[in-house]
């Protein structure tokens, strides 16, 4: 299962889309090149202090900076940022789980130890033959990890906000509302975005699949005659009113106790 996308609980999959490969070599080639600066400024850092050193703690340093600069720094730069590099975040790109929620260290050492074989010292060809004939674009590190990149700088297909259907603001300002996993989120989302370009038919199964699964996360259910496209709206409305609103909650208390941000650029004056 380690290629398949968001499976709903009735065996539906609904795929997120991966990355295409020239964005992929785009963002890795501005990776390579910042670790290619690392380790040249590690390398005259040690020429200024490496004077005392014999030839076998030369060679100890030389690995010491090797394992910083192409393992242990894209580890961390990816842990930290949940998915994201230089280069990935120039090229609008992120590294997901297979069930695209966030990655750990595991994932992101997993995918830093395959890179030097199959990127650094092979000049990239197995990263890119990997990458061409598999689905989602994986390379090697990706199949050992249960990763993969997803393109997140899309342009906006659908500018109009989300708003609930008018015979389920009632019900759905009422309701219990759970936050959604985020891999089921990201399926709901990308289902109502592309909604247009699949066949009505395809789209009302995949809809009913997910509202079967959104369900569990609702109480009390939508009134009878709702259909699954409808209560996909609402409740993906319902959850983005709620979080706007916790969030300007949170502003107005953080703003009373810590006063201004000095940062907050303020409105021009008349």
């Amino acid at each position: 299962m380690a290629d398949r996308g968001y499976v709903t609980s009735e065996a539906v999959e609904l795929d997120i889309p991966a990355a295409t490969l020239p964005a992929r070599i785009g963002g890795a080639l501005i990776d390579a090149f910042v670790i290619f600066c690392a380790t040249v400024a590690g390398l005259f850092l040690w020429a200024q202090i490496g004077g005392d050193f014999d030839s076998a703690a030369q060679r100890a340093l030389n690995l010491i900076l090797y394992i910083t600069t192409v393992v242990v720094l894209p580890t961390v730069v990816e842990t930290l940022t949940k998915g994201r590099s230089l280069g990935k975040w120039a090229t609008g790109l992120r590294v997901v789980r297979d069930d695209a929620g966030p990655i750990s260290m595991r994932h992101a050492l997993t995918r830093a130890l395959a890179a030097p074989f199959e990127m650094y010292f092979t000049l990239g060809v197995p990263a890119v033959i990997a990458s061409a004939t598999n689905r989602k674009g994986k390379r090697f590190g990706d199949l050992a990890a249960g990763t993969y990149v997803v393109r997140v700088r899309q342009k906006d297909t659908d500018p109009t906000p989300v708003q609930t259907p008018p015979h389920l603001q009632a019900w759905a300002q009422n309701a219990d509302v759970a936050a959604l996993p985020i891999s089921l989120a990201v399926a709901v989302r990308t289902l109502l975005a592309g909604s247009a370009s699949i066949s009505p038919a395809q789209r009302d199964h995949l809809a009913m699949s997910l509202a079967h699964d959104v369900l569990e996360f609702v109480a009390p259910p939508p009134p009878a005659g709702t259909t699954a496209p409808e209560l996909l709206w609402a409740v993906q409305a319902e959850r983005r009113r709620r979080d706007e609103i916790r969030l300007q909650r949170d502003d107005a208390l953080r703003a009373r106790v810590l006063g201004t941000d000095p940062l907050q650029p303020k409105p021009p004056r008349l």
